[in-house]
């Protein structure tokens, strides 16, 4: 009965240790990149650009959204 007034601090406190024990049974693995030194275009290819249909909402219709 005394443990279920104390079920809040029991929880942290095992929460706490499951943390613990994770942290400390974990293995790290190498970290490994393969990077290219020089980033290089493919022939001439124009910049892609992205344009947007959508008209702009007014004061009022923004208003009627909140």
């Amino acid at each position: 009965m005394n443990a279920l007034k104390h079920m809040e601090a029991i929880f942290v406190i095992v929460a706490g240790v499951a943390l613990s024990v994770t942290f400390a049974t974990t293995e790290t693995k190498p970290l490994t990149v393969a990077a290219d030194a020089v980033v290089t275009v493919q022939g001439d290819a124009p910049m892609p650009v992205v344009t947007i249909a959508a008209k702009r909402l007014t004061a009022a219709e923004k208003a009627a959204l909140i």
